[in-house]
């Protein structure tokens, strides 16, 4: 996994007389994970000058792995930040210069011991905007296998369960998944594929040109 950050260009915004012009920009932390940052800037209605507080991280990318009999592999692991265990989709950061399927097979293979034939990016999503710069890369994995044991960082104790992809809306519903990144994946999942259901020949076709996919 990565540690160093980096930030994530803006995109020009669609209403420029929202924006606040910025004055300053300052680092104030690094957290291994993320850096901490301030920048200074005014108000486009009033011109009074506030200052920010922002984190700064590379990509992340969640990878929805699909087995050939319709399960989705999961992991539980305990989360410092609410600080007990939750039920997740593998992922992790993106390597510098790493292209985004490329860090999803890395991550899927790491943590789950997986692997899979079939690769698509189902979109991305930026976690949280009000705080962060970076994106999370929805990724989808189809006819995973296991192929080996886990490879993980010292810093990480995971289990790896699967449950049927029909239950992933139920899942959400009855608190089984609580993280909103894998909520999106799901929701993505559902919009490209039509369903909770494997992807029959056309639509694999579908998204493999659309995202740049491996046949």
């Amino acid at each position: 996994m990565s540690r160093p950050p980096r930030s994530n260009p803006a995109s020009p915004s669609p209403n420029p007389l929202l924006d606040w012009p910025i004055e300053a920009r300052q680092q104030i932390g690094d957290h291994r994970v993320f850096t901490l940052h301030q920048h200074r800037a005014r108000h486009p209605e009033t011109g009074d000058a506030r200052t920010f507080t922002t984190l700064h991280s590379v990509d992340w990318v969640n990878v929805m792995a699909i087995t050939p009999d319709a399960q989705v592999v999961y992991v539980r692991q305990f989360r410092h930040g609410i600080e007990t265990t939750t039920v997740e989709l593998p992922g992790g950061m993106v390597d510098p210069g790493e292209a985004p399927l490329i860090a999803g097979l890395r991550e899927l293979r790491e943590e789950t011991g997986y692997e899979a034939s079939t690769w698509a990016l189902l979109g991305s999503v930026q976690p949280n905007p009000a705080l962060q710069n970076n994106r999370c890369h929805l990724v989808l994995a189809l006819d995973a296998v296991p192929v080996d044991t886990q490879s993980l960082d010292e810093g990480e104790c995971i289990e790896v369960l699967t449950r049927p992809l029909a239950e992933c809306a139920s899942l959400v519903f009855d608190g089984t998944i609580t993280h909103s990144l894998v909520v999106a994946t799901f929701f993505a999942y559902r919009e490209r594929v039509g369903g909770w259901h494997l992807p029959d020949a056309a639509t694999r076709r579908m998204l493999l040109l659309d995202e740049g996919g491996t046949p």
